[in-house]
């Protein structure tokens, strides 16, 4: 079992960045595929972000390309999503998840955190 924990989301004003971290529990974290996704009101769950095992390959939702940027610490278990010029239609709870997989990209997500919200203002 692997917990997650996000951290790091907020009130923010259109244009501003935002940093999103995740603490991940798993004893072997290099072996995991890390995601983002988030879900606005009213809204289903969407893939945001994906980062591979070492970090050398990613991948974004088309409308976050260019202004978020995903990486990975395997010292320390954690994964980081850097969003800048945020939009209003950022606004969501935003959700770190996990897969063990030698898949790439990973098919589905095993473990998922508490999410965290982020609002942007216009």
């Amino acid at each position: 079992q692997v917990q997650l924990v996000e951290s790091g989301g907020g009130l923010m004003q259109a244009g501003g960045s935002l940093k999103l971290s995740c603490a991940a529990s798993a004893r072997t974290f290099s072996r995991y595929v890390m995601g983002w996704f988030r879900q606005a009101p009213g809204k289903e769950r969407e893939f945001v972000s994906a980062i591979s095992w070492r970090g050398s390959s990613t991948a974004y939702e088309d409308s976050v390309k260019g202004r978020f940027t995903i990486s990975r610490d395997n010292a320390k278990n954690t994964v980081s999503l850097q969003m800048n010029r945020l939009k209003p239609e950022d606004t969501a709870v935003y959700y770190c998840a996990a897969k063990e997989t030698a898949r790439w990209p990973a098919p589905e997500y095993d473990f998922w955190g508490q999410g965290t919200q982020v609002t942007v203002s216009s």
